[in-house]
């Protein structure tokens, strides 16, 4: 219930969405505009943990994963990328077969159930290229779930092999893919995407590409890149194309809002948004996506304390161990410039913050409560 003192404090436009929501009732995306207009923090806070408890309970889940990220260069040049590299950069790399499997093996004999692998869309890589690797990861260490590609890299892979976008699928399935990321979906308005992402595969061709996964059985998570030059119509324009294939395919397992980060890319000069910002677009996220059962802070990208203060506002998940694996967000300036959690520092955060910590695999189930 949401405590009276709050709601008669409110405007009352506020206090008819906050009934809905307290009935279970999907609010529209004007609704969901007026949330995100609003300036009520405290109850935004409130009404997005009632709905997280109704969904999940306190319970906050995480896993044992690490990242492979094969390359850094990239045929796609967006502003807001800090990763990006061209070929030839002293900067750049572009991993062998054979340095992938090393650091495969560098997790040999530890619990790790999950490998994350996503990096810049190479412009000599096709699905064969990428599914042989696949293939010895999964011939070498069966037990790991393979969570592999962004939309982006997908289509290009797809395209090059010359196969279409569910035959692709289904042989990058038989190689070992398990799920896909939510990368690369940015943000959805054509006009937005234009300017910052001009050359990158189109919105509704993200969409269509985890519509099929989700047709082939291959569930997937999904991401908003916020903070920028969106408004707030433009994040719900989002949030309500997430939900209208939701409801469709029931494919997605998580939504991860990804905060733009400022350092070292074209548009350093937009800044960052608030931490205030960051804790209402994750309530209303949560309150919008009423099909997707799991809202995740990453917190490489977020921050730990951030991480920590956003379950109370509606996230029931932090990602991993991650294992200092990742440079995505840190040569985009992020606090964590080697980020990595160990499971007692996890389950401290989650505790802190008044919640269950809940070791679970990929697809969510528990490992150890």
């Amino acid at each position: 219930m949401i405590p009276e003192a709050i709601l008669n404090s409110v405007p009352e436009d506020l206090r008819e969405i906050s009934q809905k929501i307290v009935k279970g009732e999907r609010i529209t995306t004007e609704e969901g505009i007026l949330l995100f207009k609003s300036n009520e923090i405290a109850l935004l806070g409130v009404l997005a943990s009632s709905v997280r408890n109704r969904i999940n309970g306190k319970k906050t889940f995480f896993n044992r994963n690490f990242h492979i990220e094969p390359t850094n260069i990239c045929i796609h040049n967006c502003k807001f990328c800090s990763y990006r590299k061209p070929a030839g950069s002293p900067d750049s790399w572009d991993h062998t077969p054979e340095k992938i499997m090393e650091i495969v093996r560098s997790f040999d004999n530890k619990p790790v159930t999950e490998v994350h692998i996503v990096g810049g869309v190479h412009p000599e890589h096709d699905l064969h290229y990428y599914g042989n690797i696949l293939k010895q990861i999964k011939e070498y260490r069966p037990d790991l779930h393979i969570k592999a590609f962004t939309a982006i890299e997908l289509d290009y892979m797809i395209h090059k092999a010359g196969v279409s976008i569910p035959e692709g699928l289904r042989l990058l399935k038989e190689y070992g893919l398990q799920s896909i990321p939510g990368g690369g979906a940015e943000i959805f308005d054509e006009e937005i995407r234009k300017e910052i992402c001009d050359d990158k595969s189109t919105s509704k061709l993200w969409l269509r590409i985890h519509e099929e996964a989700h047709k082939a059985g291959i569930p997937s998570n999904a991401t908003i890149l916020y903070g920028h030059i969106e408004t707030y119509e433009h994040r719900i324009d989002h949030l309500n194309r997430l939900r209208d294939l939701q409801d469709r395919t029931g494919g997605f397992n998580a939504f991860i809002p990804l905060k733009f980060r400022m350092e070292n890319n074209t548009m350093s000069e937009t800044g960052e948004v608030s931490i205030i910002e960051d804790m209402k677009n994750y309530a209303v996220s949560r309150l919008f996506l009423d099909n997707i059962p799991h809202l995740k802070a990453y917190w490489p990208a977020l921050g730990k304390e951030s991480t920590q203060l956003s379950l109370s506002f509606g996230v029931d998940d932090v990602d991993g161990t991650i294992d200092d694996t990742t440079k995505i967000y840190s040569m985009a300036g992020a606090e964590d410039q080697r980020p990595v959690m160990g499971i007692a520092e996890i389950s401290k955060l989650i505790c802190g913050a008044g919640m269950i910590p809940v070791e679970r695999d990929t697809l969510y189930n528990t490992v150890k409560e």
